[in-house]
């Protein structure tokens, strides 16, 4: 089982999100014409629409900082994987909105509207309250600590840099190490909160093991069932990205055991 509210250091995990934008601000300028305009794995959304939806889901922070706080209830990290699915149609409407304000035009065009993003989110987290653990930020589906928060943002920079770079077809995007630690060990956790029990042991090292799937629970020895993939693989497995057939027959994961055909339980996010 997952702890019972794994901690991440605020610290760390603003580092991460810087690298993390620098990096992804690094490929937008050097993307072409041709390729803003190629499609991805994400439904009808070209690149430029995707570039949107990170533009928004990066500036988020420093555009609702100083939002006052309306009493939405507590929402921890795990429950907002399982929950951010649900305003997927909002998310589509927001992209739209701002592909056509910043990113409909050439690629100097894009790349300075994404710059805008990327800028106003390292300003924002210069500024000491962000480094406050106990600071509360709401969104749409509840109050969260910003530190928090912050882990959400990770999330959505290395899942989206890993559907530029397949949009692309290039070589793997250079993840900050720190941040696909950060989003595979909540995806790890959000999937043994999902499907509570100890008959799986699901390992992604060198960063995540969780027990989970109603079932026998194992305490010692060799575990009967038994996931073992990459970090990436595992967040594409748990965003949809990837179907468990698919994994399995690229040998991208290995499973034993009568309940270790986990298929029925993923994606976790929409």
């Amino acid at each position: 089982m997952p702890p019972k509210s794994r901690t991440y250091q605020p610290a760390r995990v603003r580092a991460s999100l810087v690298a993390q934008s620098e990096a992804l601000r690094a490929a937008v300028h050097r993307l072409t014409a041709a390729d803003l305009d190629r499609p991805t794995r994400l439904g009808e959304w070209r690149v430029r629409e995707l570039l949107a939806h990170l533009a928004v889901q990066i500036e988020w922070v420093p555009a609702h900082l100083d939002d006052p706080l309306e009493g939405r209830p507590p929402l921890a990290l795990a429950r907002w994987a399982a929950r951010v699915g649900t305003v997927a149609p909002l998310l589509d409407e927001q992209a739209r909105a701002r592909t056509a304000d910043g990113f409909a035009g050439d690629p100097a065009s894009v790349a300075e509207a994404f710059d805008r993003a990327v800028d106003a989110l390292l300003g924002a987290l210069e500024r000491p309250e962000t480094a406050d653990p106990a600071r509360r930020f709401e969104i749409r589906l509840g109050s969260m600590t910003l530190a928090d928060f912050l882990v959400t943002r990770l999330v959505e920079t290395v899942v989206h840099a890993d559907d530029l770079a397949d949009a692309l077809g290039a070589a793997p995007f250079p993840h900050d190490r720190q941040a696909v630690a950060a989003v595979t060990r909540l995806l790890a956790d959000a999937f043994a909160e999902r499907t509570p029990g100890g008959a799986v042991e699901l390992r992604v090292p060198p960063y995540a093991v969780v027990q989970a799937v109603e079932g026998p629970r194992h305490t010692r020895g060799t575990p009967p069932n038994v996931v073992e993939t990459d970090p990436l693989t595992w967040i594409r497995l748990a965003t949809g990205r990837t179907a468990w057939a698919d994994a399995v027959e690229a040998a991208a994961l290995s499973a034993s055991g009568e309940r270790s055909d986990l298929r029925a339980y993923l994606p976790l996010l929409g």
